[in-house]
């Protein structure tokens, strides 16, 4: 019987399954070569080095590794301009260690095993060192070995040691400082969201990285502690070695192991002291930005007298009988010069400072002639003031400046109505009279008023007569009778107890007003396109469901201004755009979606008018009303208007006017109850009469408000 079962696939050519394929040169390469796999082999080597012994040509190889290596460190740590820019200089500074550490076990176990051969037993480099530094002499090889070690051990990796230590240790005590300070310029707006993320990621690196110093520098210091004692382990066991098993004489020994071991120290401990070095400069770099050069150039000549005095104290030594004059004059000439360039570059910074600051402070030059297309720009807000009014937006010595009072009415029209109110625009009107002022909407006059700086308007809150002398006048505003009286009347006017406030209250006020008559105006698609990208995620799905499907975006303004043309805040704007997206379903009417929309805000508008006892006093419509209201619609959808006999208006006119007249008596404020489907119509006539009266439907009622009927239509 034949067998049939398949084998799985080979490579071509070679006989093998797939997933037992020899790997070529070309793909060993590209292993070698990334990042993470090249390091794991370095690391490796290093161990290996550790272990297995090494030829002296290979050893000359690898030191001289270790001396460019270290020579980088250094570099690296002069060029960098701030120290988090060479945070792994921890786990370099650790692998340089390892490395020089298992160079000199390479290097004892060549001295031990062939240090009788000669001086190049241990390779060349070692050998050159020795000679070179001993000069022929191996007690000054061995004292100038001890006096690098303790340069390295005593001075330099003690210093920048503690230097890191301290320097960990303030860094973690100012974290939480230095978080909170993050914290409190986001909040306060003057970072982004993503600059405060860097900021505290860039926090969290130095806190990481001098932690890491401090535990770093005791890599330098158990090196060269290790130096001291692989060179005392040399010398004593090299000579015992050379005599007892080799057979040269002790004078030979001595000079073979002790050229070979100083060699050995100085190729290991050279490259030590140039990385504590860069240690040492990597932790004291911490409060000086830039490169070191230019921190220590721009720092120590920073002061031409300095220098200048530096230079006269090597002129003195140079002339003292008994000292060589060729060192310190030239030292002093040098130092002199320096002092010179520095003093001329010093003037020159500052008369280029002065210069600057000059014009800054000058007078701007004459701008050219602006295009013609200027002229069609507008100003959503405009006040225009006369010229006796321009004390209040320059001297805040008579009241609170004026443009402190708009920046306090803009924060304060956000929270009443959820809109941004647009920027306004001051500026003055020699063709207005001295103390007039004009509010503009759109380049249209909105409303004007006359006030008097230096004094203050005062009004009785019964509505009567001010008896204090002063210049009678009428309120901007609400059109209520008032009094403008000197400043040294105003304690009087309090203790009387009439309403005192100060002329730019008076203008903000009558601004505020103006805006929130004519804020469904001022709304513009930018700025609902605007509240729409800010509405969190969820709600951005809703939007996204609905717009441009069912609704436009003007279609959604349009709702928002009649919304805000009754005063009803569109802060809530989700409760809004779900309102929208279930009006959608009934009608496609822009009226009827908003009718729809004040249902689910019942609560809210409910609240805006409720009296100090907790209840909502109202002003029913009747029934007979009710049906002359809805006998008078014609028209059909979008088409629906009201068209009431002239005499049946004059008469509703008149009877809203007497109830709302008695209720006001009886100390209310009630709001006008109707049904849905009038509620519109209602409200178009009252709102000409009485543009501040809430016309309410009873769909409009939230279920847990108490209600107060005052009056019947």
């Amino acid at each position: 019987m034949t067998d049939t079962t398949s084998s799985p696939p080979s490579a071509p050519g070679t006989g093998l399954p797939l997933g037992m394929r020899v790997p070529t040169i070309g793909e060993l390469k590209g292993t070698i070569l990334r990042g993470e796999v090249g390091l794991a082999i370095a690391v490796m080597a290093i161990l290996v080095i550790l272990v297995l012994p090494m030829p002296s040509l290979l050893l000359d190889f690898m030191l001289a590794l270790s001396i460019i290596f270290s020579v980088l460190i250094l570099m690296t740590a002069l060029f960098i301009q701030t120290p988090l820019e060479f945070t792994s200089f921890p786990t370099v500074l650790l692998i340089a260690t390892m490395l020089r550490l298992a160079l000199n076990l390479a290097s004892t176990r060549l001295i031990l095993s062939h240090g009788h051969e000669g001086t190049t037993a241990a390779g060349h480099v070692i050998a050159a060192f020795g000679n070179f530094v001993m000069g022929g002499n191996f007690v000054i090889g061995i004292i100038v070995f001890a006096i690098l070690v303790i340069i390295n051990f005593v001075v330099i990796t003690k210093g920048s040691g503690r230097i890191a230590e301290v320097a960990a240790r303030f860094t973690l005590d100012a974290m939480p400082g230095k978080q909170m300070a993050i914290d409190a310029d986001l909040s306060a707006g003057l970072i982004k969201e993503d600059e405060a993320r860097k900021r505290r990621k860039d926090l969290e690196a130095e806190s990481s990285f001098f932690g890491a110093m401090d535990g770093a520098s005791k890599f330098v210091r158990g090196d060269a502690i290790a130096g001291l004692l692989i060179t005392f382990i040399n010398v004593i066991g090299g000579i015992i070695i050379g005599v007892m098993q080799m057979g040269i004489t002790l004078s030979e020994a001595g000079h073979s192991y002790t050229i070979l071991t100083v060699g050995d120290g100085l190729v290991s401990q050279i490259p030590a002291l140039i990385v504590s070095t860069a240690a040492g400069l990597l932790v004291s770099k911490a409060g000086v930005s830039g490169a070191a050069d230019k921190a220590l150039s721009g720092q120590l000549t920073g002061y031409p007298t300095a220098l200048g005095m530096s230079s006269a104290v090597m002129g003195l030594l140079a002339v003292l009988p008994g000292l060589p004059f060729l060192p310190f004059a030239s030292i002093g000439i040098g130092a002199g010069l320096l002092a010179y360039l520095a003093g001329r570059e010093k003037v020159r910074q500052t008369v280029k400072r002065e210069m600057d600051k000059a014009a800054a402070a000058a007078p701007p030059a004459t701008p050219a002639e602006e295009p013609v297309q200027t002229a069609l720009k507008m100003d959503d807000l405009k006040v225009e003031l006369g010229y006796g009014l321009l004390p209040l937006i320059n001297d805040s010595s008579k009241g609170e400046k004026l443009s402190d009072q708009i920046k306090a009415l803009r924060r304060q029209i956000a929270s009443e109505l959820g809109y941004i109110m647009p920027p306004v625009r001051l500026l003055d009107n020699v063709q207005l009279g001295a103390n007039e002022y004009v509010i503009k909407i759109k380049e249209v006059d909105a409303g004007r008023g006359t006030i008097f700086p230096g004094q203050f308007m005062v009004m009785d809150p019964m509505g009567g007569k001010v008896s204090i002398p002063g210049t009678q006048t009428t309120e901007p505003t609400f059109g209520l009778p008032a009094t403008w009286v000197e400043g040294r009347l105003r304690e009087e006017a309090a203790i009387r107890g009439y309403t005192v406030v100060d002329p730019a209250t008076v203008l903000s006020t009558h601004l505020s007003e103006t805006l929130k008559s004519n804020v469904a105006e001022i709304l513009s698609y930018a700025d609902v396109k605007k509240l729409m990208t800010e509405v969190p995620a969820d709600q951005a799905k809703l939007i996204d469901e609905i717009v441009p499907g069912q609704i436009t975006v003007s279609g959604i303004q349009r709702v928002l201004q009649l919304l805000l043309a009754e005063r009803i805040s569109v802060r809530d704007l989700g409760t809004i755009l779900e309102g929208i997206a279930e009006g959608l379903s009934i009608s496609r009417s822009t009226q009827t979606i908003a009718e729809h929309v004040r249902a689910r805000l019942a609560r809210q508008i409910c609240a805006a008018h409720m009296a100090p006892g907790g209840y909502l006093p109202l002003i029913n419509l009747s029934p007979a009303w009710e049906q002359a209201f809805i006998e008078s619609i014609v028209g059909e959808g979008e088409d629906k208007r009201l068209a009431m006999a002239p005499s049946k208006l004059q008469e509703f006119v008149g009877a809203v006017r007497d109830r709302f007249e008695d209720a006001a008596k009886k100390g209310e404020l009630p709001v006008m109850m109707t049904s849905p489907m009038v509620r519109p119509y209602v409200r178009s006539i009252i709102e000409r009469f009485r543009a501040h009266t809430t016309v309410m439907s009873q769909a409009e009622v939230h279920p847990k408000v108490r209600l107060k009927t005052v009056g019947s239509i």
